[in-house]
């Protein structure tokens, strides 16, 4: 039975890093990343610009970017994965070994959390090293910790050709922990950046789930229209659910109420700032990221045992 649950592991994980590889060669996915660093860069002009908030300024834009560019990776994973290997009818001979098709789908959505996950702490690690300098970190030390890490990273790369698309994925998380340590003269706003980038995950997570469900039954652009439309009500959910009878009407009021009902509550995933500051009495940040994090993985793990039996009834003819 082990052995059964391992080798079932270890095709789910096969078809993970083979989706993360094909992702991570993308053009697009550089872009993306291109313009989460100009996002940085045009945070440092604005809290330039502010008075004495270029802390507050960099953390609350760094922050925001996680979320938006993380959530456009997964939806555009999520809608052209699967439907390339379809096009290139390269889905066939893998489906025709030994492997379900519910492993497929679940491997394809792990690999796709792999790509966001590693895009979202590499910029976060980005943000929490410009807030190092902003902080008053000395550049020196700023430059042989990330010096250290990119020297590394070159290591890694040279020394497992073959493997080195994969060397990112546990270099990213160490990336992290630096900057995190040496962002310390930020003092709270590296916590800010921290648990929005925990939270960014999360969310990702939901958004990638809803996306690989739409992408077992559906076309790309429907799928990519589809995903956005639940991702913008599960951003308004909370609205949805307390708008005002006297101004909308008890009809529009119900069908908002049952809206927020169906619809995961995304807004809880960028919650208020002095939330992720730790400030608010009786609700400390990491035990809400926690619970964030569970809520996230009973959504997900939903909507892909919704979209594996879409997937086993698909006719590929």
């Amino acid at each position: 039975m082990v052995g059964c649950g391992a080798r079932m592991l270890s095709r789910i994980w096969v078809i993970a890093l083979n989706t993360y590889r094909e992702a991570v060669r993308a053009r697009l996915l550089l872009g993306v990343f291109a313009c989460a660093l100009a996002t940085g860069g045009y945070a440092v002009v604005v809290g330039a610009l502010s008075l004495n908030n270029d802390l507050r300024v960099v953390a609350d834009l760094g922050s925001a970017s996680l979320s938006f560019y993380g959530v456009l990776i997964a939806i555009v994973l999520g809608s052209t994965s699967l439907h390339r290997e379809l096009e290139y009818k390269t889905v066939f001979p893998i489906l025709s070994r030994p492997l379900r098709r519910w492993e497929y789908l679940v491997g394809k959505y792990i690999g796709t959390m792999l790509t966001v996950g590693v895009f979202v702490l590499v910029q976060a690690s980005a943000t929490l090293a410009i807030l190092a300098l902003e902080g008053g970190e000395s550049g020196w030390t700023l430059g042989v910790a990330i010096g250290g890490m990119l020297a590394v990273l070159g290591g890694l790369l040279v020394s497992a050709r073959r493997v080195r698309v994969f060397a990112v994925i546990p270099w990213a998380p160490a990336l992290a922990v630096v900057a995190w340590l040496v962002a310390a003269p930020a003092g709270g706003e590296r916590q800010v950046v921290a648990a929005s980038a925990a939270l960014a995950i999360c969310e990702v997570g939901i958004v990638g789930a809803v996306a690989t469900l739409f992408a077992s039954f559906s076309s790309p652009f429907l799928t990519a229209a589809f995903t956005t439309m639940v991702f913008v009500i599960g951003r308004s959910a909370y609205m949805l659910g307390h708008l005002p009878d006297h101004v909308f009407g008890p009809a529009v009021v119900a069908t908002g109420r049952i809206l927020a009902r169906i619809f995961p509550n995304l807004n809880a995933y960028v919650p208020a700032r002095p939330l992720l500051l730790g400030v608010v009495e009786g609700h400390p940040v990491w035990p809400y990221v926690g619970w964030a994090a569970l809520n996230a993985v009973c959504y997900a793990s939903a909507l892909l045992v919704v979209g594996s039996i879409a997937f086993q009834r698909r006719d590929f003819a």
